[in-house]
């Protein structure tokens, strides 16, 4: 069968081994690794994506020994124990067709746990313990511990190893002067500094003899103060692949970088230019990453020239047979990463399971398993949001008759509104995703209907959902139904004028995204469109050359064109609720666009001269009251349930399933809404 992805799906000879294609899935941690008792559900994780046609995977990190743990009792590899364990994966990916890597991982300063160590005794800002420096035989002692946890991965029957040398850990922060402060042969000059990668992968290569693949990864752009330059970089990639590594992959920023790197708001490929630049440098396979989630981006870059393959992490995550639709000519069938982090990274950090929000059945193949049902049933679902979509079309899968009800025009419900944010685009790729399921599933799909519960009781269905989501709630403040008031949905939706000077009432997501709509300017960015990589590196101090130490640049002014005000009730840190991994990213992009931020607002009034506002600290002490003069004031101040149906249908003494934002309006959240939809779906 031909394809548009030829490049992208070209067998890739490694001499000892071949690659069926360029794609390689990303080393994420999931949490899984972590506990013994998890390692059949680890294994059907990666069976799926071995079935769905990636051409090679790596794991996520496994340190090498204690030390390097990235929490107590955290997932690693340095006993013949635990890889006979590891055999579970390894044979189910071998039984599906793929090939896997294992990716060692220390810490080094990173690890939040007391017996981290690091090339200097530096504390880093994302674990509360200081890292002990070790000894010179100490480092000595951690490369053979890196070679141990080699050979017992060939051991455990994996593919190869990845050796992590990127994103600020233990290898990075002896590569840096920002944190590496040694006066002995593993610090001062760059050449000593580099021989820690270069010593592990020299004998991890004899170790483990000439056919057993070992990626290194590659720190390509630090992007901290004190990092690498470019023409480190370089020496190093030459001294890596002379020292017998088989790919060099891309790494990109540490972890402690104020730059995003894989959030949302990046630009599609927004660090292939990187490799780029590398690419040609040696003569190994290199391989490109970071926010490359469709197949035509991977089969671009590769067919530019810019690098031999392409690592995609999290669009595994939201669709396990991303390559085999990619390889059928179904690219439009699948379900597209939206690099919103909400379910992956950021469970991770808090030590939970990671999954993904467009895709609940990520991590969770065991459980959340979609069986043919055995007894066709006629479903309503009622509201087609992102929940009634989710019910709808797990419903279909499994077998089921579905008609799916939607009051608007179209489907998407309140993603309608976040796909207008710059920055979140790829909220048009989950709609598209949809509405192709829909089509290929036969749902039937009746939009402009409004449902109620008689007419749903005299059609007869066996089961009815009811996502009808949620309606703006309207605070309690003097003079809110002034002319210059305005709600969210007036000005995402119904696109009414808003002045030069605006109050925004509410730090919630909502909040965060009016104000990030209403600082843009979309002659400069048409609405819908990505944000060129140029302008994007302008605007976050990344060098369009990738020079200097780090990579980085003074960040230019970004115009705006309205003077903005974002403002909460609470006292604590303004929009403390957002994500862990992407609120601080909210935050910045808005300081940067000179938003004013205020915390401990009550609201007096609003009036002609605008909204007066009383500022009170933390223990509730008034320290001022003060006039806001703008031209609106817009209301993100909450949600509530859109419920009445629910409530006419017991009423009724008809059966239903309350899912989404009608189930629980606190804090719109699609991820618990499409997960929600998914689970009550799959038991009917």
């Amino acid at each position: 069968m031909s394809t548009p992805y030829p490049n992208l799906l070209k067998p890739l000879d490694l001499g000892f081994t071949e690659l069926k294609n360029r794609v390689l899935m990303g080393s994420m941690h999931t949490g899984l690794e972590d506990r013994f008792w998890n390692i059949h559900k680890l294994a059907r994780y990666f069976a799926e994506r071995a079935e769905g046609g990636v051409g090679l995977m790596v794991t996520g990190g496994f340190s090498p020994n204690l030390a390097g743990q990235l929490a107590p009792l955290a997932s690693t590899m340095n006993n013949r124990a635990t890889a006979l364990l590891h055999r579970h994966v390894t044979g189910a990916v071998h039984e599906a067709g793929g090939k896997i890597c294992l990716q060692l991982l220390h810490a080094g300063r990173y690890g939040y746990q007391p017996l981290i160590v690091s090339a200097s005794a530096t504390k880093s800002p994302i674990s509360p313990f200081k890292a002990r420096a070790l000894s010179t035989k100490g480092v000595d002692r951690h490369i053979n511990d890196f070679v141990n946890a080699a050979k017992l991965a060939k051991f455990a029957g994996y593919d190869g190893v990845e050796v992590m040398g990127s994103e600020g850990y233990f290898i990075n922060q002896f590569l840096c002067e920002r944190t590496n402060k040694r006066k002995d042969k593993w610090g001062g000059p760059y050449e000593n500094r580099m021989r820690l990668p270069v010593e592990i992968v020299r004998r991890m290569r004899e170790a483990v003899g000439p056919e057993f693949i070992i990626i290194y990864r590659l720190s390509m752009l630090d992007l901290v103060e004190g990092g690498q330059t470019w023409d480190q970089i370089v020496t190093l990639g030459k001294a890596i692949e002379k020292a017998g590594a088989t790919i060099i992959n891309t790494g990109i920023g540490w972890h402690e970088a104020r730059v995003p790197t894989i959030v949302t708001s990046v630009p599609r490929g927004g660090f292939a230019d990187v490799t780029a630049k590398f690419y040609g440098e040696v003569d190994i396979p290199v391989c490109t990453t970071n926010r490359i989630n469709t197949p035509e981006k991977g089969e671009e870059i590769i067919a530019g020239g810019k690098a031999d393959m392409v690592s995609m992490a999290r669009p595994l995550l939201a669709d396990s047979e991303f390559v085999r639709k990619a390889e059928q000519n179904r690219s439009d069938e699948i379900n597209t990463c939206i690099a919103c982090n909400q379910a992956c990274l950021d469970h991770v950090f808090q030590a939970k399971r990671a999954s993904c929000l467009v895709n609940p059945r990520a991590c969770f193949e065991t459980e959340l398993v979609l069986t043919v049902a055995p007894v066709v049933r006629r479903v309503a679902v009622v509201g087609a949001g992102p929940a009634g979509l989710a019910a709808a079309t797990t419903a279909a899968k499994r077998g089921h008759k579905v008609t799916l009800f939607e009051a608007d025009d179209k489907i998407g419900g309140q993603f309608n509104y976040a796909k207008r944010i710059p920055g979140k685009e790829e909220f048009y790729e989950t709609l598209r995703y949809f509405q192709r399921q829909i089509e290929l599933l036969e749902i039937d799909l009746q939009l402009n209907t409004r449902v109620d519960a008689e007419s749903l009781k005299a059609q007869g269905f066996d089961d009815v959902i009811i996502a009808t989501g949620v309606k703006p709630r309207t605070p309690k403040i003097e003079g809110v139904d002034h002319p210059k008031v305005l709600g969210y949905l007036d000005v995402l939706r119904h696109n009414k004028p808003v002045g030069n000077t605006v109050a925004v009432i509410g730090a919630g997501g909502i909040g965060f995204d009016v104000s990030e709509f209403l600082t843009h300017d979309f002659e400069r960015q048409p609405e819908g469109e990505q944000a060129k990589v140029s302008d994007w590196q302008a605007e976050w101090g990344v060098h369009p050359e990738f020079e200097g130490p780090g990579g980085l640049a003074e960040r230019e002014a970004t115009p705006t064109p309205r003077k903005i005000y974002l403002m909460q009730r609470k006292t604590s840190k303004v929009g403390g609720g957002l994500g862990k991994t992407s609120g601080w990213v909210h935050r910045s992009s808005l300081n940067h666009r000179d938003v004013e931020m205020l915390k401990g607002c009550s609201y007096d009034r609003i009036d002609d001269e605008g909204l007066h506002i009383t500022l009170s600290d933390k223990d509730g002490k008034e320290i001022e009251k003060k006039v806001l003069p703008v031209d609106n004031v817009i209301l993100c101040a909450g949600q509530e349930s859109y419920r009445e149906l629910y409530d006419q249908l017991e009423g009724a003494g008809v059966k239903a399933h309350l899912i989404g934002g009608a189930d629980l309006a606190e804090e719109l959240d699609a991820k618990r809404a499409i997960r929600q939809g998914t689970e009550v779906a799959a038991a009917l």
